[in-house]
């Protein structure tokens, strides 16, 4: 980490620790050819003012529980969230910087969470940092309310984020910002990069809302300042007490002190060696690349160490004097090991032995809640259909932050984004929608996925079988874009069993899943498998004589698969059927153990109501899938599944040509 050798007793020059902080983040940029010099010059100031006076953190523990948290959603601006983390005497070095935006650096082109010491989020995609920022305080409201008492205020950390004009317009920041009014969580405070100035042009072109009636009309607290130092200080001050949550809106002028300052093309073109002098100049920093002063160095992080020596001896203070269970669940929410046993779920079946796929998962949702308070979530208004529902666990909200439920509203995008906050809390959220709908979600999963958090994902009303609603609501090609997405573990299950046996799979790791769930009922069968979804696949029906080919399937489908084998057995072809219910589970199987499925040499076959493109390297050609690469209709299932040939009839045929 960058270290300080000289004591200087005299008063702290504040400006010119921030003009050294822009003078590294240019130093940057200009190194790498490549960044944004724009915010660097215009928001030093917001994120020196943050870092100095109010941002509570231990430099050497970066990931310590009880710091409050900062989120740079305008991930553009990493050069100046890396500029000031260095100085604030996280362990990056002058050689780091140097390496901004190059191969295996930890100073990479947009915030990494796990990368960078210091990042709390990975950020980049506008719009959603501010939304995980929302989850954040979500789940600190939640800890406080699970662990805290009127003795022990153990939990009680602050969210702070910047964003910019970009960040505002993106639809999914004013998704999570509306909820987080409607649930008055005053320990968010936004702070927004005001320049009136976005990549292609000014803002006049694009975005002329009225910023303070906007945020003052959902709940928050709004404060408008200038870009000094002492008006943004006392803006903080007002925030923290706040009743509400809070936007501070600072008029910056992006490119401050450039030949281009106030103008788009300050935004994202590096500087030229003319113009970074002009500007070294005007800050008075020396012309000398990644020269950093040393009284700079002591004073920001003196004002650092003065306010935050005793965070974590206070926190371990605190928490021992909580009682033994709520000290463990405190724990669980530190540990980075979020694994969660599924032991005994108390799972009845009925008499049928028939259940719909939804309903099976809620049961196990339910048993799983009842075992560890890590799991919170809810759905995007429709619990009531997704099963989704955790029973006598209450509803979070401003009322009772103990509640287990969140009331996400009609908000998929948000609801994925702020369960990735919620994640990176130390919970275990899920979060659910119909499978048609995750496409609302999409880019929020990909940060899932980039940043390993353990977000469960659950999907229902999974194909054209949902009928009426007609193809809009009628997933089809979205299963093929899940599983196309790295590190992103992806199950459809067929029955009750196989629900147990994803939840089982998920829950005893630690990474991000998806949970797919038919409405129809499906027949839970003696020869399917709780631990065998675990391998991603598994025989489920067994040949009785010899191997004429195989049937691969998926969810509901599986049953159709039983009843074409019979069908085909009834002409003397015997077939064996292969569960298929996570392709990435059975991609990580040996060569052996595939070959001992699968055979090489036999035909395998293909039964799933959904796009053929997830299934190509197990078919011969496409009359081995029986599969569906366009567009639902409205009507009755059974209709839909003869319109697209989905009967054993068709399908028996068409396998019996085959094999003949």
């Amino acid at each position: 980490m960058l270290a300080f050798t000289k004591n200087n007793e005299d008063a702290i020059n504040e400006e010119r620790i921030v003009n050294q902080i822009r003078a590294l983040g240019i130093d940057m940029i200009h190194e790498a050819n490549s960044g944004h010099p724009g915010i660097v010059l215009g928001a030093a100031p917001i994120i020196y003012t943050i870092y100095a006076h109010h941002l509570r953190f231990d430099k050497d523990n970066p990931l310590f529980f009880n710091r409050d948290r900062f989120v740079m959603s305008s991930g553009h601006g990493s050069a100046l969230l890396y500029a000031t983390l260095a100085m604030a005497g996280f362990n990056i070095e002058i050689d780091d910087l140097k390496k901004f935006r190059q191969l295996n650096s930890i100073t990479p082109g947009h915030p990494e969470y796990g990368i960078t010491p210091g990042v709390d989020a990975t950020t980049g995609p506008l719009g959603q940092g501010v939304a995980m920022a929302v989850g954040m305080a979500i789940a600190e409201k939640h800890s406080e309310a699970l662990i805290n008492d009127k003795k022990n205020n153990v939990v009680n950390y602050k969210i702070y984020c910047l964003c910019g004009d970009g960040d505002l317009m993106e639809g999914v920041s004013y998704e999570a910002l509306s909820l987080a009014g409607t649930l008055k969580l005053n320990n968010l405070i936004i702070l927004y990069d005001s320049n009136h100035v976005c990549l292609d042009s000014d803002t006049k072109k694009t975005f002329t809302d009225d910023i303070e009636s906007r945020f003052k009309s959902i709940g928050f607290n709004v404060n408008t300042v200038n870009d000094d130092i002492a008006s943004i200080d006392k803006a903080i001050k007002d925030a923290k007490n706040s009743d509400m949550p809070s936007l501070i809106q600072v008029k910056t002028t992006i490119g401050k002190y450039s030949k281009n300052a106030g103008t788009n093309l300050a935004h994202g073109k590096p500087l030229d060696i003319d113009d970074i002098t002009n500007i070294k100049e005007q800050l008075n920093v020396r012309n000398i690349p990644f020269t950093v002063s040393n009284e700079t160095l002591e004073d920001f992080q003196k004002l650092i160490n003065d306010r935050c020596n005793n965070l974590i001896d206070d926190f371990e203070k605190n928490k021992e004097n909580l009682d033994d269970k709520n000290k463990e669940l405190l724990d669980s929410l530190i540990s980075n090991d979020k694994k969660i046993e599924l032991t005994d779920i108390g799972y009845t079946y009925n008499e049928e032995r028939i259940e719909s796929l939804r309903e099976a998962s809620s049961k196990v949702l339910n048993s799983l809640a009842n075992s560890s308070k890590l799991i919170f979530g809810g759905a995007a208004d429709l619990s009531s259909s997704t099963l989704t529902y955790l029973t006598d666990k209450g509803i979070f909200s401003s009322d009772d932050y103990n509640g287990r439920n969140i009331f996400f509203g009609v908000r998929e995008f948000a609801m994925a984004s702020i369960a990735n906050g919620i994640a990176l809390s130390g919970y275990r959220p899920f979060v659910s929608t119909y499978l048609t709908f995750s496409d609302y979600l999409k880019p929020a999963l990909r940060l899932t996925c980039l940043m390993n958090l353990p977000v469960t994902y659950i999907f229902t009303h999974d194909s054209i079988t949902v009928g009426e609603d007609g193809p809009t609501h009628q997933a089809v090609e979205q299963l093929v874009g899940l599983r196309a997405t790295p590190n992103l573990d992806v199950f459809r299950p067929s029955d009750a069993n196989e629900v147990i046996g994803t939840y089982k799979t998920i829950f005893e790791g630690n990474k991000p899943a998806c949970i797919i769930l038919g409405r129809n009922k499906t027949q839970i069968r003696e020869t399917s498998s709780v631990p065998l979804v675990a391998k991603g696949a598994y025989i489920i029906k067994h040949e009785e004589r010899k191997l004429d080919g195989i049937i691969i399937a998926t969810g509901e489908e599986v049953d159709l698969a039983f009843d074409v084998v019979h069908e085909l057995f009834e002409k003397g072809y015997d077939f064996r059927i292969v569960s298929m219910p996570s392709i990435e589970r059975y991609n990580l199987l040996t060569k052996e153990e595939k070959e001992e499925l699968l055979p090489i040499g036999k035909k395998k076959f293909i039964i799933e109501k959904s796009s053929s493109y997830s299934w190509y390297q197990f078919a011969y050609n496409n009359n081995y899938l029986f599969t569906i690469d366009n567009f639902g209709l409205s009507g009755k299932a059974g209709d839909i599944n003869n319109k697209f040939n989905f009967t054993k009839e068709y399908i028996s045929l068409k396998i019996e040509e085959i094999i003949k």
